[in-house]
């Protein structure tokens, strides 16, 4: 399995990984960088006044609650794209937070609490790039939305010792993809060798609008995971 995710954030499809028994190369594309300045905190501070506010992932809420305690007000609505932002979420202090069983951007989109929002407030935890599609649909809604990116991606070169791994391996090998960012970046990181040879593989996609990308970039071999949980990921990677 080869993960595409931030440094540092690989453990739980590693873990998942092994369990299948099978093997694990970690091509980070970046790292995460929390943010720790006045203009981002006074952002935040107006997100988290919002009738309504969406936490896209579980370093949003982690950067987030370093700048601010998060609580919520009478009559709020939280949103978080997942499992695990909503359980980060609850750690923090918000006892009530909605999230979808699909845990990606169609699915928040589609949970009845975000339907109709002409003329709301609404706060949105997040990071530069990413979730691309959130922010306009919420807007097409009616939604006022107060962005707030409270970190960010820094791009990083993949490890030697990842690319020369990739350069090893035998076929078949399988890419878990929860983000097309992230995809585009490695794509463009690597060199032609190990690029040419990441194509060759298989991808499980989180949704159907990333398996798309992903042929649109030249995969061949794609298939759609109920999720982005990696034991959705694993299983959808079995032939």
């Amino acid at each position: 399995m080869i993960s595409l995710r931030p440094r540092g954030e690989h453990a739980p499809l590693r873990r998942a990984a092994a369990r299948a028994g099978g093997g694990f190369i970690a091509l980070s594309p970046w790292r995460l960088q929390l943010r720790d300045d006045d203009a981002t905190r006074e952002s935040l501070r107006l997100a988290l006044r919002a009738p309504r506010v969406v936490v896209t992932s579980p370093t949003a809420v982690r950067a987030a609650r370093s700048l601010l305690p998060l609580q919520t007000v009478q009559g709020q609505r939280w949103f978080a794209v997942g499992s695990g932002t909503a359980a980060a979420l609850r750690r923090a202090g918000v006892a009530a937070v909605e999230a979808p069983s699909r845990m990606d951007s169609e699915g928040l989109l589609a949970l009845p609490g975000l339907q109709d929002l002409s003329g709301v407030e609404l706060g949105f935890i997040s990071a530069p790039g990413g979730r691309g599609v959130l922010v306009p649909a919420l807007q097409a809604r009616g939604a006022q939305v107060l962005r707030v990116d409270v970190y960010e991606r820094v791009a990083i070169a993949p490890s030697t010792r990842s690319v020369k791994q990739l350069l090893t391996l035998a076929e078949p090998t399988v890419i878990a993809l929860s983000s097309g960012e992230a995809l585009e970046t490695i794509l463009t990181a690597l060199p032609a060798p190990a690029r040419d040879r990441l194509m060759r593989s298989r991808v499980v996609a989180a949704s159907e609008r990333l398996a798309e990308q992903a042929r649109r970039l030249g995969f061949s071999a794609v298939a759609v995971a109920g999720s982005a949980r990696p034991r959705d990921l694993l299983a959808a990677a079995q032939p």
